[in-house]
């Protein structure tokens, strides 16, 4: 769909404060500035793999990026802040200076209480974010960089767009609404697990009509991604 980056491998030896061995896939950037760094969470109990076509493409673009895998997720729990803590692991065993999180459905709130905590974050992007716990509302309130959210149509699989209210209550948050766009868009590739889940068989579109809405949800979030980069001040 995009330009190949180049693509490290993962480094086994990573493991999560709770022992469990984080996997990760690195992107790199030829004309990457040294310490920045793009870290992308994955969904509820989604794979790395899903998120690959933005990876790449942010790489071409310049940032240095990498997706984390959760390995603390269970049928019975999100383990959100433990996911966030992970992302920060992570940023910090590459040598991350300046971070901006990225995160799809839940892991867009891993994303947001990462951007939270970590004072080297520059700014967080979600991708059809989905709260629980009650934990996004007081991160998004206490968030002190920017906020860019991107939403798609409300469905059980972003909770009927629950993640709405935490963007809301920052208000210098970014909203993007993307038309017919159902939470499986925000994937790239996604597959036939997610679409059984989360598209109606009414909603159901062709092909070539999902690969442009991926497309432009990728170009958005390389946009907002740039933006957030270029606002950010120097170390």
């Amino acid at each position: 769909m995009f330009s190949e980056a180049k693509a490290v491998q993962p480094a086994p030896s990573l493991r999560s404060a709770s022992g469990c061995l984080l996997r990760y896939q690195r992107y790199q950037a030829a004309s990457a500035v040294p310490g920045e760094l793009v870290v992308i969470a994955p969904g509820f109990r989604r794979e790395q793999t899903h998120f690959r076509e933005l990876a790449r493409h942010l790489a071409a673009a310049g940032l240095e990026t990498v997706t984390v895998e959760s390995c603390n997720q269970r049928l019975w729990t999100g383990a959100h802040q433990r996911q966030a803590r992970d992302l920060q692991l992570v940023a910090t065993a590459l040598g991350a200076r300046r971070v901006i999180y990225v995160g799809h459905s839940a892991g867009g709130l891993a994303a947001l209480l990462a951007g939270r905590a970590d004072p080297r974050t520059v700014g967080v992007v979600t991708l059809d974010l989905v709260d629980a716990e009650q934990l996004g509302i007081p991160a998004a309130q206490h968030l002190t960089v920017p906020l860019v959210a991107l939403s798609g149509e409300p469905s059980p699989c972003n909770a009927q767009n629950n993640g709405l209210a935490v963007v809301a209550a920052n208000p210098r948050a970014q909203l993007e609404r993307i038309a017919g766009a159902n939470h499986c868009d925000f994937e790239a590739p996604t597959d036939w697990r997610c679409r059984l889940l989360c598209v109606p068989a009414p909603a159901s579109t062709a092909a070539l009509e999902q690969a442009a809405r991926q497309v432009r949800i990728i170009q958005l979030t390389t946009a907002a991604l740039q933006s957030l980069r270029s606002r950010a001040p120097p170390d």
